[in-house]
């Protein structure tokens, strides 16, 4: 078992399906969106930090990573706090779907801070990508119920947000010495629990679980989703090509759709269908940087 998980494109993509399940606990328990979220970073930083300390790996950031950390800590609240209420308000599969149209901010990211030149195929994934978007959630805006119009706004602003904390986790990364980001990421959850327990205090939210099924949820979400998904993928990420990479990313938001279609029952027109497929081919394609690599 621990030699099959040497292989770095295995852990890619076991890390990219555990991820996937993320929106079925969050649908699955019964507490209000900043506390599920609460406990996803609570319980996954605490287990990495469990590793760190049975390992004796110390903490050692030097301060531009630390304030590249704080900031990763807060795009990273905030991308939960709209991604959950997403997901109540239009399903897991379709917000996942939304979360990861982040490949675009970062690939305008890429334009404008990095000075990178996008590829033939990343400027095609851009209408692809609208008008999958377009023939999933319907041309007529106004017709829709407007908890669902929250939920697609609320769905854009987490790709938004999330392609903030990558960035600002790239930059950590950047002067780091270490090549798994263990530690990142066990400070970053933790930064991100502070953050939405005073977020549910401010909101007058309960942290209480109320099930031994919710805690069962809640804690598979934390240990699967925050600390052993986000570890394999990062773990994988400098040995594997970036096609790899956007095959990862595209498994992602692809099994949260079946996950919602077979757990939840969603129903789907076959405009929508072709919408989802083709938001995905685009996610694919914005996501993979050059043509050669394989």
């Amino acid at each position: 078992m621990y030699s099959s998980f040497e292989n770095p494109r295995l852990r890619l993509f076991a890390g990219a399906l555990m991820i996937s399940f993320s929106p079925v606990f969050v649908k699955l328990t019964d507490v209000a969106p900043t506390t599920s979220g609460f406990y996803r970073v609570l319980f996954g930083g605490v287990v990495v930090a469990i590793y760190l300390l049975l390992t004796r790996q110390r903490l050692t950031f030097k301060a531009a990573a630390w304030t590249a950390l704080a900031l990763s800590a807060v795009f990273f609240a905030l991308d939960l706090w709209f991604w959950h209420r997403s997901i109540l308000y239009i399903g897991p599969g379709l917000s996942t779907l939304l979360a990861n149209f982040q490949v675009f901010i970062m690939m305008a990211a890429g334009i404008v801070l990095f000075g990178q030149k996008p590829g033939p195929r990343q400027i095609a994934a851009v209408p692809l990508a609208i008008a999958g978007l377009a023939l999933v959630v319907g041309f007529d805006w106004q017709e829709l119920p407007r908890d669902y119009q929250l939920g697609i706004v609320f769905g854009l602003l987490t790709a938004v947000c999330y392609a903030g904390y990558l960035l600002c986790m790239r930059q950590a990364r950047m002067v780091s010495a270490h090549t798994v980001p263990t530690r990142e990421i066990a400070v970053m959850s933790l930064l991100v629990a502070a953050m939405l327990g005073a977020a549910a205090f401010a909101e007058g939210v309960s942290l209480e679980i109320p099930t031994v099924s919710d805690l069962v949820w809640l804690l598979l979400y934390g240990v699967l989703a925050n600390a052993l998904g986000m570890l394999f993928i990062a773990s994988s990420l400098s040995k594997v090509t970036t096609t790899e990479v956007g095959l990862a990313l595209l498994l992602q938001p692809t099994c949260s759709f079946i996950w919602d279609i077979l757990f939840f029952g969603r129903s789907f027109s076959v405009t929508e269908g072709t919408g989802a497929v083709l938001a995905l081919a685009a996610i694919y394609l914005g996501s993979v940087r050059k043509s050669h690599q394989a």
